[in-house]
């Protein structure tokens, strides 16, 4: 049974051990859909200020809608379009400070101003998308990227 953590409060610190965690709530399951749903509702605890976390699934040339932790959101987004779609297709994280100033983005909740978009690639396939947003200007930074990143890459194992 996961029990939920106080975090310390070190950021590099708390990465470390929600990534443990993953691993842990992901060991021996191989259905896709529960560990992503399990993994965007570990992120939804543990991160402040965000106000969506969850999932897009590369399908038939584009980002489909998966497991998630927020209000609805847009159900497919095209390879390129978007922040998603662009990270798709660039094969690399984007950090967005203020999506207001990339150009088409896809506003599926208003009160977004920030997000972060880090593609999931296996065996040099693309599976998907993480994708968290944040009612913040600037929330993410380049620890929480490079962390972010990691989780990716320890639940890439679980897919």
């Amino acid at each position: 049974m996961f029990q939920s953590t106080m975090y310390s409060g070190n950021k590099v610190k708390d990465y470390e051990l929600v990534i443990k965690q993953l691993s842990a709530l992901l060991d021996g399951e191989t259905d896709k859909v529960a560990n992503l749903a399990n993994a965007s509702s570990l992120l939804n605890q543990f991160l402040d200020d965000i106000n969506w976390v969850g999932f897009y699934l590369w399908k038939e040339d584009q980002l489909v809608l998966g497991p998630f932790q927020g209000l609805p959101a847009c159900i497919r987004i095209p390879n390129g379009k978007g922040v998603c779609g662009t990270a798709v297709k660039e094969r690399k994280t984007l950090r967005i400070e203020d999506v207001d100033q990339f150009p088409g983005h896809i506003a599926c909740d208003s009160a977004s101003k920030s997000e972060i978009v880090v593609p999931i690639i296996k065996d040099d396939q693309i599976m998907g998308v993480l994708d968290i947003d944040s009612p913040s200007l600037n929330r993410f930074d380049e620890t929480d990227q490079l962390y972010l990143e990691k989780f990716v890459e320890a639940l890439t194992k679980h897919l």
